[in-house]
């Protein structure tokens, strides 16, 4: 395995579904809005994504779309890993931190509902789409 230490040393990873046509347009939609540099990406496919699953003990057949990990231990999925980006990004995205207030059964609720509909309403792709060249830098593994 790559050894990718170099690219995530002090920046989150934020895990997402390669072949979401949805998930694809969120990572470039964080991407615009990451006004300090913090995030790193890599696919759930990819041998990174498999691999930092694997060492926290996510189940991918449960959590198939976002994870956000924050190096040391901790780690964000579903609704939290969403608001946990948001409070990060430049504009007015931080003050949905507030929805970090509701019960998390609430707002995995409508998460859920939306990662099950995800491909029927925004389709999906036989592999990860490439990269610009200004993404490049931030992607680091999609297969």
């Amino acid at each position: 395995m790559k050894d990718y230490t170099a690219q995530l040393e002090g920046k989150q990873l934020v895990l997402f579904d390669g072949v979401c046509t949805f998930c694809n347009n969120s990572v470039r939609f964080i991407m615009k809005r990451d006004k300090n540099d913090v995030f790193r990406f890599a696919s759930l496919q990819s041998e990174l994504g498999q691999q930092m699953t694997k060492e926290r003990g996510i189940d991918t057949s449960n959590i198939d779309s976002i994870i956000l990990i924050e190096f040391g231990t901790a780690y964000y999925i579903k609704s939290t890993a969403v608001l946990e980006i948001a409070k990060q990004l430049k504009g007015a995205w931080p003050i949905l931190g507030i929805f970090l207030y509701l019960p998390e059964s609430l707002r995995n609720a409508i998460y859920d509902f939306i990662a099950r509909n995800r491909y029927k309403w925004f389709g999906k792709k036989e592999n990860c789409p490439m990269p610009t060249p200004e993404e490049r830098n931030k992607i680091i593994a999609t297969e």
